[in-house]
């Protein structure tokens, strides 16, 4: 049994016959083209632990009014669609589970209703999941760059429009995914969306750490420490360039296996690297289980409320 539907459904091309992905693997490369098989339990407990850390960022920034900003709302909605990643994997993994079993018993037509409704599910909060590490990235930028004007520019009412507007665009598009996903203009608009995001935060970043060498260097010339508000701005960016490096090398093999179909669905070597999809699957998921931690430990005020939850110290 496979997970995560609406990417099952990209595991292989398909104008690739059978008989010429068998023999292309072959021809690839023998054995290490044979893929690996990913246990069913791996999936469950990657997806079990998301969900926890997940619900624990949301909790501690819903219980904590110190966070009740643009900034931690964003990243709340971030959590909320890792979680929802989690949710949704779960819940077909039982969906399926139970199917095969004989223990839930429905028409094809239901199941596949159903299975069309976890895959736009699972769909939106990825395209949110990035959407919003974008989101995020552009705050933080705009908080070290307009420190002075950040409230009147980043107001909570644009904030909740620039959700609203981030969740129903992922579902508008998720849906249009799961209808077409064999289409390679729509692999080709979701790879055109991974690229413009990651090129937009690699851009936002560089200028970061351009502003932070240059900061060093006049606290070595005056010898002044530097002021808690740029010191905290300067961490955050730090913060986020490390959930950046996490999602582009746990999505990174995911979308270059987009771009394989499109450009090369018979090649042996090509074919060769769709054996290995499953690996990429866990990938995706290891960056929905590292993206609490990194919160944790990288924010002060986040990691305090974090433990009061645990604690339940409300």
């Amino acid at each position: 049994m496979s997970t995560l539907a609406p990417l099952r459904l990209l595991r292989e091309p398909s104008n690739a016959s059978e008989g010429n992905q068998s023999n292309a693997t072959v021809g690839a490369g023998g054995g290490w083209c044979q893929g690996l098989d990913i246990p069913n339990e791996l999936f469950l407990a990657l997806g079990l632990v998301s969900l926890v850390e997940n619900l624990l960022v949301v909790a501690a920034i819903l219980k904590n009014r110190n966070l009740h900003s643009p900034t931690y709302y964003f990243i709340c909605c971030l959590a909320v669609s890792d979680m929802l990643v989690s949710i949704s994997n779960l819940a077909e993994m039982l969906f399926m589970l139970l199917l095969e079993h004989g223990v839930l018993v429905m028409r094809p037509s239901i199941v596949r209703h159903m299975d069309s409704v976890i895959d736009t599910l699972i769909c939106s909060s990825v395209v949110s999941s990035l959407s919003f590490l974008g989101v995020i990235a552009v705050d933080r930028y705009i908080t070290i760059f307009y420190a002075l004007r950040y409230h009147s520019i980043m107001t909570l009412q644009r904030a909740v429009v620039t959700m609203a507007s981030v969740w129903l665009a992922s579902t508008v598009s998720s849906t249009v995914l799961i209808t077409y996903y064999h289409s390679n203009t729509i692999l080709l608009c979701l790879i055109g969306f991974f690229l413009f995001m990651l090129v937009l935060m690699l851009v936002l970043y560089i200028h970061m750490f351009a502003l932070a060498r240059h900061h060093l260097h006049s606290i070595s010339r005056q010898q002044k420490p530097t002021t808690a508000h740029r010191g905290g701005s300067l961490k955050g960016a730090v913060t986020l360039t490390i959930l950046l490096g996490v999602f582009f090398i746990c999505w990174g093999p995911f979308f270059f296996h987009l771009i394989l179909i499109v450009t090369c669905p018979t090649n042996p070597f090509c074919t060769c690297f769709f054996s290995y999809f499953n690996l990429f699957l866990v990938l995706i998921i290891c960056n929905s289980v590292i993206d609490p931690l990194i919160y944790a430990f990288r924010s002060q005020e986040l990691r305090r409320t974090l433990r009061e939850v645990v604690t339940c110290s409300w």
